[in-house]
C-alpha cells in the first residue's frame, strides 16, 4: 500500500513539474505529499507560462449595497436580519456620493458591486444602480453581482437566469465577480449557505453570462467543513466549465474567516494557516490549467501574505479597493483601501514587473513611468 502511495506520488510530481494536467487523483497525492517547495516551484513555472514576469493590480472601488439578507447563512458575519438596527442599504443619493468620491481617483478603471440578498429591494433597484454607475463613469467598467445574487433576481422576479443578465448587461454591466460559490458541493452547501443558489445554479449562471459574451471570476472558499476531496471536486468543476466556455478571467481563494459567524462558533473553527493557504493557492494554479489569471486577494490574507503568494503562483493583487465591509465583518484586520504606490512596491520587491490592468487584464499606461 505504501509503495502505491509512492508512485502514485512520484507520477503526479512528474506531471506538476511537466506541467501536464492533473487528475483528481494526482491533486490528491500532491497535498498529501505536502512539498510545499516543490508545489511553489511548479506553480511559478505555470504563473510564468501564462502572465511571464508580470503581476497585475487595478485601481478599483467596492461598493456593498447592503448588509440585510434573507440567506441568514451560518458562514457569514456581514448578514444581518431586516429590522436589526445594525442594517443598512444604499439609497440611489448614498452611492451618488460615492461615486462622486471615485470621480476624482486617478486611474479608476472599475466599480466592483457585491451585496446581501435584500428581502425587499427589487430587481429594478439593482438595475438602476448599475445604470447609475455607468452614467457617473462611463469609462469604468463595473462587475457587480455573484452567481447568487443573479440566482436570487431571477426567483424573485420569475425571469430565467439569462433573461436577468441580459437586462443587467443592457444597462451597463461589464462582468461578473466570482463570489458565492463558496465550495461547490450540495452537502456542504447545505450546510454553510443552505438558502443560496445550488452547485448547479452557480455553475449554470456562470456558464450563461460567458454565453451573452460576460467575462466573470471564480473563486473557492475553503477552511471550515469541506473535505480536501470536495475542494479538489470543486477546482474540476471549474476547470470543466472553463474547457466548455474559456468566460473565467482570473481565480481566487478566500480563506475562511470565521470570527463572529455562527459556522465557527457551531464547529468551533479556527483561521487555516499560511502554510495551507499557499499550498492550496499552489495546488489550485496546476489543477486549473485554462485559467490564466490567480488573485492573492490582500483584504484576506494581509499584505505580507499576499506578497508571499506571488511566489506560488499568483499573478494579480487585485486592487486598491477603497472599502470593504464583508470581509472585515468576519474579523479581517487589514486596511480597507491601498495606494498603487504601495501595490507597485511590493510586487517589484518580489522580482516581479508590476502591470496595471483593467477588468480584463488589459494593461493601462502608467503616466508617471512614461515621463520618468
Amino acid at each position: 500500500m505504501a509503495e502505491q502511495k509512492t508512485t502514485a506520488v512520484q507520477q503526479a510530481r512528474a506531471k506538476a513539474q511537466a506541467g501536464e494536467r492533473l487528475t483528481k487523483e494526482d491533486a490528491l497525492a500532491l497535498y498529501e505529499d505536502n512539498d510545499l517547495l516543490f508545489l511553489a516551484k511548479c506553480a511559478r513555472a505555470a504563473k510564468e507560462r501564462a502572465s511571464g514576469r508580470n503581476v497585475y493590480y487595478t485601481v478599483n472601488r467596492h461598493i456593498n449595497l447592503t448588509n440585510i439578507c434573507s440567506s441568514n447563512c451560518p458562514l457569514c458575519a456581514f448578514q444581518v436580519e431586516q429590522g436589526d438596527k445594525r442594517g443598512y442599504v444604499m439609497e440611489h443619493d448614498d452611492i451618488a456620493k460615492v461615486l462622486e468620491q471615485a470621480k476624482h481617483t486617478c486611474h479608476l478603471s472599475e466599480i466592483h458591486i457585491v451585496s446581501a440578498l435584500h428581502p425587499d429591494k427589487p430587481f429594478n433597484y439593482y438595475v438602476d444602480v448599475v445604470k447609475q454607475v455607468r452614467e457617473a463613469l462611463p469609462k469604468a467598467d463595473v462587475k457587480a453581482f455573484t452567481p447568487v445574487e443573479v440566482v436570487n433576481f431571477s426567483k424573485t422576479t420569475g425571469k430565467p437566469i439569462r433573461e436577468v443578465l441580459e437586462i443587467l448587461q443592457k444597462a451597463g454591466l461589464d462582468s461578473l465577480p466570482g463570489g458565492g460559490a463558496e465550495i461547490l458541493s450540495d452537502r456542504v452547501r447545505q450546510i454553510i449557505c443552505p438558502k443560496k443558489a445550488t452547485t448547479a445554479e452557480w455553475l449554470e449562471t456562470m456558464r450563461t453570462a460567458h454565453e451573452l459574451g460576460i467575462r466573470t471570476n471564480c473563486s473557492m472558499m475553503y477552511g471550515h467543513i469541506e473535505t480536501i476531496e470536495e475542494r479538489v471536486d470543486h477546482l474540476l468543476l471549474l476547470r470543466e466549465l472553463q474547457d466548455e466556455t474559456h468566460g473565467f478571467q482570473a481565480f481566487m481563494l478566500f480563506p475562511f474567516h470565521p470570527a463572529h459567524t455562527k459556522l465557527g462558533d457551531e464547529y468551533h473553527l479556527q483561521r487555516v494557516g499560511s502554510w495551507e493557504d499557499m499550498k492550496m493557492l499552489a495546488l489550485s494554479r496546476l489543477v486549473l490549467d485554462n485559467v490564466a489569471h490567480f488573485k492573492a486577494f490582500w483584504v484576506m490574507l494581509t499584505l505580507p501574505i499576499a506578497q508571499l503568494a506571488l511566489g506560488f503562483g499568483a499573478d494579480d493583487l487585485d486592487g486598491t479597493i477603497g472599502e470593504e465591509k464583508i470581509i472585515h465583518a468576519a474579523g479581517a484586520r487589514t486596511n480597507t483601501g491601498i495606494t498603487r504606490t504601495t501595490l507597485k512596491k511590493i510586487i517589484r520587491e518580489t522580482g516581479y514587473t508590476p502591470v496595471e490592468r483593467d477588468t480584463f487584464y488589459q494593461a493601462i499606461v502608467d503616466d508617471e513611468e512614461v515621463q520618468a
